[in-house]
């Protein structure tokens, strides 16, 4: 035998400690849970109110995300002028910490002058819509305005209207798509008229480009007035971008809370309707940017159509009148012998829209809040208003506002008889340790419970009343505005924290009648998109996966261990069986089921949702991170292995019960 080199038995040695001390200190063990699941004792059903959704006229949540317009103050809400700098930075302290957050938002106009210098004006005596109208003033060269950086697919028809007054002298108007790379399409409007008319025109660009112009100029004579101007892809619906509809098809959320929110205390409904280029611009009341008043209650009514969802409409109890609430619902509501009825009719929808959920107000506690105003007064106000929306609907539901505390247990007090649930809010603004970090919604969802049952205990006739919770804001809020406004980017850990969430409702079915996670669409939402693509976000994957597949009725589940969390549930026929498991650990566990009070089939469906780093995130675009995987599964023993940092959900038949 050939004798080793005194190296090669120190290096042999040394690899061999190495071994050793790795697989001391790496934890290869499985710990075990045992797990009963009793099938007879049951709770009180899962609404499925608690899948509810929030969208408000904030940010990029409706316009640049839901919404299919592609342009930017397209009704000149600001003034167009030669100092062409559109874009500001906010730098704004986050309320849950002390972080600067920093992202970009528009300050002023997005529309750049083509030509030659003060060439365009602003007509603030006879404008088309809002304050104001630009006027270009055309001299036998190439004259008008551009908005850029806009994202174009090759061979992908775009849609458009400009309304446009001016002098046959200006024939042809040029409406053109140029690309940074000097690409063209151009459309020619051949006609024109001293009175404003609207054009239509379709373009098809022949390239793909993030860095696109939109030109409209003449290169002939005269003034050019603009009133408005829009362009969105061919393929939108009524006016909602197509793939983000598909993905609110897929979430299939019951019921969408809006327009707000702060929005709403600032808002009047009154605005939104009628001919959408006639609809004022606004300054945003509550939120930076303009709020273009394209969405009104009917675009928000056929967007419900078009999900299969209910409304949930929030009336302006801030800076809002009780008339004014009162016209709303009767404009919503109302035959079309009353007085706002027949305004909707002519407006386009002679038939009631039939509303049934109205919350009367938002955050009114709050000192940010426009009309905020103390608990004393608001009572009465709250009380006020709901007795006049009763009058005009008396099958109307009322969610009142609420806040844990003495806001909460005064309005319980003094306004139960005025409405049908108390809405409440709840934020977690996150952690850096991981544990605590995905616990914190579902922490503050117990803690409104807790308080809750108190209320119960301690109010006089309120368990009979059976007010129950309409968590109608909830959610993780921190970190980078990667999407805009409040667009906060969403990992794996948030996934877990907010299935966790989920499991609080379902263990407390008994108070909690809605929640709505806010907000859907990039601000704060579990849907994000870039002027091309849309994707969910991590926190998506649990909100449509617990809606699509876990049982609508909680049944009682014992562990002798508190490192998953579980919850389990048949549905309405006792059919099946589901099993939700979140394992917030970095190692894998198993579980060993008992199941009480039925017998159950071994072999089952399973969605799981994994990923080994809590940091991970999806792209709108890009194929993502985080994803939900269909099996079939067979408990062979009743066991089951649980991934780390994974949602599991289980679905088991139910051959019998005894």
């Amino acid at each position: 035998m050939k004798k080793r080199s005194s190296f090669s038995i120190r290096l042999l040695l040394l690899l061999t400690g190495s071994l050793y001390f790795y697989s001391c200190s790496r934890d290869t063990t499985i710990s075990e849970t045992s797990v009963s699941i009793d099938l007879q004792q049951s709770g009180a059903p899962i609404q499925k109110y608690i899948y509810g959704q929030f969208i408000e006229h904030l940010g990029q949540c409706i316009y640049q995300g839901i919404w299919a317009e592609m342009l930017l103050d397209r009704k000149f809400y600001f003034p167009i002028t030669d100092d062409y700098a559109p874009w500001e930075m906010a730098n704004e302290r986050f309320w849950g910490d002390s972080s600067l957050l920093e992202y970009p938002y528009l300050g002023s106009s997005p529309w750049q002058v083509i030509g030659a210098a003060s060439s365009v004006s602003m007509d603030k005596q006879k404008p088309f819509v809002g304050e104001q109208t630009p006027v270009i003033t055309v001299a036998n060269r190439k004259t008008g305005i551009r908005q850029n950086q806009l994202s174009v697919i090759a061979d992908q028809k775009y849609e458009g209207r400009i309304v446009l007054a001016g002098e046959e002298s200006l024939l042809p108007i040029s409406v053109q798509l140029e690309s940074a790379e000097g690409q063209m399409e151009t459309v020619s409007i051949n006609e024109i008229s001293s009175e404003s008319q609207t054009y239509s025109f379709e373009v098809t660009p022949s390239f793909t480009h993030d860095s696109t112009s939109l030109n409209i100029f003449s290169e002939g004579s005269g003034s050019l007035r603009i009133g408005t101007i829009s362009l969105m892809p061919a393929d939108n619906i009524k006016g909602w971008r197509a793939d983000v509809v598909d993905l609110l098809r897929e979430l299939n959320s019951p019921i969408y809370r809006w327009p707000g929110g702060n929005f709403v205390s600032g808002y009047n409904w009154r605005d939104g309707i009628g001919e959408r280029d006639k609809r004022p611009p606004r300054k945003n009341p509550a939120w930076k940017g303009i709020e273009h008043n394209d969405v009104g209650i009917h675009e928000y009514m056929e967007l419900m159509e078009l999900i299969d969802a209910e409304p949930f409409i929030a009336v302006n109890t801030g800076l809002g009148t009780v008339l004014e609430v009162a016209e709303e619902i009767e404009y919503c509501n109302g035959a079309t012998d009353t007085e706002m009825g027949k305004m909707r009719a002519v407006n386009g929808h002679p038939e009631p829209y039939e509303v049934k959920w109205w919350a009367v107000g938002n955050e009114m506690y709050g000192d940010w809040q426009l009309g905020h105003m103390p608990l004393s007064e608001y009572v009465i106000k709250h009380n006020n208003m709901a007795e006049a929306i009763l009058e005009v609907d008396p099958d109307a539901k009322l969610i009142g506002v609420g806040h844990v505390g003495e806001w909460s247990e005064t309005m319980l007090r003094n306004s139960a008889e005025h409405m049908d649930l108390l809405s409440e809010h709840i934020y977690a603004t996150g952690s850096k340790d991981p544990a605590q970090h995905i616990g914190l919604v579902a922490n503050q969802i117990k803690d409104v419970a807790e308080a809750h049952r108190k209320y119960r205990d301690s109010i006089p006739g309120l368990e009979q009343k059976d007010i129950r919770i309409a968590m109608d804001e909830w959610n993780y809020w921190y970190g980078d505005y990667v999407f805009g406004e409040l667009g906060v980017r969403y990992y794996h850990q948030d996934a877990l924290g907010i299935a966790k969430g989920l499991h609080e409702y379902f263990r407390n079915s008994d108070l909690f009648f809605m929640a709505n996670y806010a907000q859907t669409v990039n601000v704060i939402g579990c849907i994000k998109t870039t002027p091309t693509a849309a994707g969910f976000a991590t926190t998506g994957l649990p909100l449509k996966l617990y809606r699509q597949h876990f049982g609508s009725i909680p049944v009682k589940v014992n562990a002798d261990s508190t490192d998953l969390d579980m919850v389990a549930a048949i549905n309405k026929d006792q059919t099946f069986v589901t099993l939700a498991i979140i394992n917030e650990k970095a190692k894998k566990q198993e579980i060993i089921f008992n199941f009480g009070g039925g017998r159950i089939e071994n072999d089952g469906k399973q969605w799981l949702i994994q990923h080994n780093d809590l940091k991970a995130y999806n792209l709108p675009g890009k194929p993502p991170a985080v994803k939900i995987e269909e099996t079939n599964i067979s408990l062979k023993g009743n066991r089951l292995e649980v991934q780390p940092y994974a949602i599991h959900l289980i679905r088991l038949g139910i051959n019998e019960f005894y």
